[in-house]
C-alpha cells in the first residue's frame, strides 16, 4: 500500500487514515464521536478545506474524504470522475467502513456530490450545502469549457504545465481571492502544495471533464430530505441566486445567506457556517 505522506503543516494531520476501497486509495480524516457527519470539499479542494469548521461541530464523527484524484486520494481509474460515479464510490467507502451519515456538509461541487448520495445511501441524511455549484454553464461556456477540460485531462502535459504556471504563493493568492474569499496563510499553504502537484490538477482537471449536473437537476423536486443552503453575497465563484433557486425546488430546503466569506465561506466565516450547520443537523455547535 502506498504510504500516506502529508505535509507538516497540513490540518489536522493525526486524523488522517488510508483506507483502500475499490477502485481508489482514498485518503480520509475521521475526527470526533457521535452521530456520522460527511464532509465533501469542491473540485481543487480537500480535506484542509474544514480546518476551521471542524473544531466547531463537536458531539460528532466528521468525516472528511479527498476526493478521487484530488489531495491525497490515489484514483485507482480516471473513469469514475463524474457525478455519479464520485458519490457511488462514496457510498461503497462508507458501507465498507460502517459508516452511516445523519448529514452530509459540501462545499460547492461537494454540494452536488451530498445530494447526490442523499439519493443512494441506505440512510437519508440531512444535507448542508455551502455556496452549491447547482447550475450547468451556461450559453457557449456550457460548450466550450467542458470541452476544454476534457481536452485538457486527455493530455498528459496538461497538468505538469498547469502546476508550473500557478508555483508561486502570490498567483495562488491572487486565484483565491478572486472567488471573494481572503484566508489564512495554512489555507494558502495547502492550497500551493495542491496547485504544484501535477496529480492533484489531473485529478480537478478529470472531474471538471466529466461532471454533469443535468440529472440531479430535474430530480431535485423529488430529493426531500431537509436541505439548507448557505451562500456569501460576495461569492463571486457561483452566484447565491443558484443557490435560492435550489431551494425553491427542493420540497424541504431553506436558503441562508451571509453577508460576507466569499465562495470559501466555510473557511473565512467558520462560525456563522457552524452554527447554521449544527442547527440544521441537531448538533451542538462549539
Amino acid at each position: 500500500m502506498t504510504p500516506l505522506v502529508l505535509p507538516a503543516f497540513w490540518p489536522a494531520r493525526a486524523a488522517s487514515r488510508r483506507i483502500a476501497c475499490r477502485p481508489h486509495l482514498w485518503h480520509v480524516q475521521v475526527q470526533g464521536a457521535g452521530p456520522d457527519v460527511l464532509l465533501l470539499h469542491g473540485a481543487g479542494g480537500a480535506c484542509h478545506s474544514w480546518r476551521a469548521l471542524a473544531p466547531l461541530l463537536p458531539g460528532c464523527r466528521l468525516i472528511a474524504p479527498d476526493l478521487p484524484g484530488q489531495g491525497f486520494t490515489v484514483a485507482g481509474t480516471r473513469a469514475r470522475s463524474s457525478l455519479d460515479a464520485m458519490a457511488e464510490d462514496i457510498a461503497a467507502l462508507c458501507a465498507q467502513e460502517g459508516w452511516t451519515p445523519a448529514g452530509i456538509v459540501g462545499h460547492s461541487a461537494g454540494a452536488a456530490l451530498a445530494l447526490r448520495l442523499a439519493e443512494i445511501l441506505p440512510r437519508k441524511p440531512a444535507v448542508a450545502a455551502i455556496n452549491a455549484a447547482l447550475s450547468p454553464f451556461q450559453g457557449m461556456a456550457g460548450i466550450l469549457f467542458p470541452v476544454m477540460a476534457r481536452m485538457l485531462a486527455m493530455n498528459p502535459f496538461a497538468a505538469p504545465v498547469f502546476a508550473r504556471l500557478w508555483r508561486s504563493p502570490a498567483q495562488v493568492d491572487r486565484l483565491i481571492r478572486a472567488t471573494g474569499s481572503v484566508i489564512d496563510e495554512t489555507g494558502l499553504a495547502c492550497y500551493l502544495h495542491l496547485i504544484r502537484d501535477p496529480g492533484h490538477v489531473d485529478g480537478t482537471l478529470t472531474m471538471m471533464a466529466q461532471w454533469r449536473l443535468d440529472g440531479l437537476l430535474a430530480r431535485l423536486p423529488r430529493i426531500a430530505v431537509p436541505v439548507i443552503l448557505i451562500t456569501a453575497a460576495d461569492d463571486r465563484a457561483v452566484p447565491p441566486e443558484t443557490s435560492a433557486a435550489a431551494a425553491a425546488r427542493l420540497p424541504a430546503a431553506r436558503h441562508l445567506a451571509l453577508p460576507t466569506g466569499g465562495h470559501l465561506v466555510h473557511e473565512t466565516e467558520p462560525r456563522p457556517v457552524a452554527a447554521a450547520v449544527a442547527a440544521h443537523l441537531g448538533l451542538a455547535a462549539a
